[in-house]
């Protein structure tokens, strides 16, 4: 697991063919808007959530993200445990986003 500041994270993913964004958010918070590409789990669905994860390609590369990367912290640590090699979570979560973000809102 790596940490990466917004910088770091949008220049890698620029240049990851092998990359999944992940949003490990609630419903709600995800409600106001989504990174774009990202494939929304939510971290607060206990074993859903690890059973969701175990199904996860562990060969690709997965940029995690929250509200304010704590989840996402704690995401990546669990991915780590279950064989992923490459995960990195976006310090300070969307709070700290200053990128562009779709709306699910219709």
């Amino acid at each position: 697991m790596e940490d990466l500041t917004q910088e770091e994270w949008v220049e890698q993913l620029a240049t990851d063919e092998n990359a999944v964004v992940l949003d490990v958010r609630t419903d709600a918070e995800v409600a106001d808007g989504i990174i774009q590409n990202a494939v929304h789990l939510d971290f607060y669905k206990g074993q859903e959530f690890v059973n969701n994860i175990e199904a996860l390609d562990k060969s690709k590369n997965y940029y995690v993200y929250c509200r304010s990367g704590n989840r996402s912290g704690q995401a990546c640590k669990l991915m780590e445990q279950l064989g992923f090699e490459n995960a990195y979570n976006l310090e300070g979560g969307m709070l700290a986003w200053t990128g562009d973000v779709v709306s699910l809102k219709s």
